[in-house]
């Protein structure tokens, strides 16, 4: 446990819980499109870090 001082009124949820949670919640709600950011402000260092990752092959 990370605080030994901390008394929760419910247990921990495991990673595979949440995993099934989440699932459970997107077979609901079916798939969100979420927009992405247009980065018309975004700072020249943020433009070239990002140029560069698209170079090398990355998808950011």
């Amino acid at each position: 446990m990370a605080f030994k001082t901390l008394k929760t009124k419910r247990a921990a949820v495991t990673l595979e819980e949440l995993s099934a949670a989440v699932d459970r919640r997107r077979q609901v709600v079916s798939e969100v499109a979420v927009p992405r950011n247009s980065g018309q402000r975004r700072t020249a260092s943020k433009r070239a870090l990002l140029k560069a990752i698209e170079q090398a092959g990355g998808k950011w």
